[in-house]
C-alpha cells in the first residue's frame, strides 16, 4: 500500500457566491488548543460567540446562537421549530433559495402560498400583505433577505414596519449573504427568525449557520404539539449554548467555534457601519465597471445586492468556458447560474476580505483578460 502526498490544494480567490476566502484571523484560531465540548472553559467562549453574534444580528433579546450546520440546515431548523403540520405559510419566491424554503417548508407538512415574481425582481412587500390578509391564519411569513441566486436585496426593513407588532404571522428570513455585509437590524425590523452561515460576508469556513429568535417566536416553539427534530432542537440548544452549567446535547464544533469567535471578533473591531460600507463600495464599484463594459446585469438596479452580483453571460459566449478558465489561468472562482430556470450568468462575489476595491479590480481585470481572447460561438456570430 503506497501512502499519498500531503495535502497541498491550490491557492484560490473565492470570489463566486460562496465560500468567501477565510479571514487570516479565522484560520489562525483553529490552530488553537483544541478543547472537549463540556469544558467549562470552552463555555466561556460559547458565551462570548453568543455575545458576538448578538451585535452583528443587532439581536438584544430572544435565542442567538450558532448551530452546528449550514446556512440551509439553519432554514430547516427555522421551519421545524415554528410550523406544525398544516400550518400555512407565505413564501416569497424570486429565486432558488425562496423555492428552497418552499420545498422544506412542503417537506414539514405546511400549507405553502407562495407569492412570486420573476428572477431579477423582488416580491413586492404589498403584494406578500395582500396574500396574508387572504390567509389571515398563515403562521409564518418567510423571505429572502439576500437572494443569492439573483443579487436581489428585499426591503426587509419596511416589511418589518408594515406587518407591525399586531399580527400573529411571524417573519423567518434568510440572511445567509447578508449577516455582516448589508444594513440588517434584527430587533428594530421586527424579525422572528433569522439564519446565515458562516463562510459569506463573516468570513469563516462554512459548517456553522448564525441563527437568531425572537422571544415571540420562542414562544411559539414552547407551545408546540409536535416534537421537531433533535438536532434543531433550539430549546434543547439554548441549554448547551446558554444555561449554566451547559446540558450536553452534541459534540460541538470546536474548532469552527474558534474560527466564528475571531470572524465575529473582527466585525465588531471593524465596525457594522464601517463593514457594510466596505462591501457596499466594493459591490458597487464592480457593478459600475460592469456597466461600463456593457455587460448586463440581472437584478433591479433598484434592488441590487452589494456582496452579489449576478451578470448575464453576453450572447455568443461560453459561460462554462470563461468560469474554467478564471480558475485555471487566474485562480479566481467566480459562479454560474444556479437551478434550473436560471438563465446564464455569472455570480461573482465580494464578500468578507474580499469585500474591496483591490479584490475587485483583480476580478475585472482577469475578466477582461479571459474575455478578450474568448471565441464567440459561431451561432450568435
Amino acid at each position: 500500500m503506497t501512502t499519498s502526498t500531503a495535502l497541498n490544494p491550490p491557492q484560490r480567490l473565492l470570489c463566486g457566491p460562496g465560500p468567501s476566502n477565510v479571514s487570516p484571523a479565522a484560520l489562525a484560531a483553529m490552530q488553537q488548543p483544541m478543547l472537549g465540548h463540556l469544558d467549562p472553559d470552552l463555555h466561556e467562549i460559547l458565551s462570548e460567540v453568543v455575545a458576538l453574534q448578538r451585535a452583528a444580528y443587532r439581536a438584544d433579546g430572544g435565542l442567538v446562537l450558532p448551530l452546528q450546520a449550514t446556512g440551509t440546515s439553519g432554514m430547516e431548523a427555522g421551519l421545524a421549530n415554528l410550523i406544525e403540520p398544516g400550518d400555512v405559510a407565505i413564501v416569497a419566491v424570486c429565486g432558488f433559495f425562496g423555492a428552497r424554503i418552499v420545498e422544506i417548508a412542503r417537506r414539514h407538512g405546511a400549507r405553502v402560498v407562495e407569492v412570486q415574481a420573476e428572477l431579477g425582481e423582488h416580491v413586492p412587500n404589498d403584494r406578500l400583505l395582500e396574500a396574508l390578509d387572504r390567509h389571515p391564519d398563515a403562521r409564518l411569513l418567510a423571505v429572502v433577505h439576500a437572494e443569492t441566486s439573483t443579487g436581489i436585496e428585499h426591503p426587509l426593513a419596511e416589511l418589518g414596519a408594515e406587518l407591525g407588532a399586531d399580527r400573529d404571522v411571524l417573519l423567518m428570513a434568510d440572511c445567509v449573504t447578508s449577516l455582516a455585509g448589508v444594513p440588517l437590524n434584527f430587533d428594530a425590523w421586527r424579525i422572528d427568525y433569522g439564519y446565515s452561515c458562516t463562510q459569506k460576508c463573516l468570513g469563516a469556513p462554512p459548517g456553522l449557520s448564525p441563527v437568531a429568535v425572537s422571544e415571540r417566536a420562542l414562544e411559539r416553539i414552547r407551545s408546540r404539539r409536535a416534537p421537531v427534530p433533535f438536532s434543531f432542537d433550539l430549546l434543547a440548544l439554548e441549554r448547551y449554548w446558554t444555561e449554566r452549567p451547559a446540558v450536553y446535547h452534541h459534540t460541538a464544533p470546536i474548532l469552527q467555534i474558534y474560527a466564528l469567535h475571531e470572524a465575529l471578533r473582527e466585525v465588531v473591531i471593524e465596525g457594522l457601519p464601517e463593514r457594510w460600507e466596505r462591501h457596499e463600495r466594493a459591490g458597487r464599484f464592480l457593478q459600475d465597471t460592469l456597466r461600463a463594459r456593457d455587460l448586463e446585469l440581472l437584478a433591479d438596479p433598484e434592488r441590487q445586492l452589494a456582496p452579489l452580483t449576478a451578470v448575464h453571460v453576453p450572447e455568443g459566449v461560453d459561460g462554462k468556458r470563461v468560469q474554467q478558465r478564471m480558475l485555471r489561468e487566474h485562480g479566481i472562482e467566480i459562479g454560474g447560474g444556479l437551478g434550473p430556470t436560471a438563465p446564464p450568468i455569472w455570480r461573482i462575489g465580494l464578500m468578507g476580505v474580499n469585500a474591496t476595491l483591490e479584490v475587485a479590480e483583480r476580478v475585472i481585470e482577469a475578466l477582461d483578460a479571459v474575455l478578450a481572447t474568448e471565441p464567440v460561438l459561431a451561432s450568435a456570430a
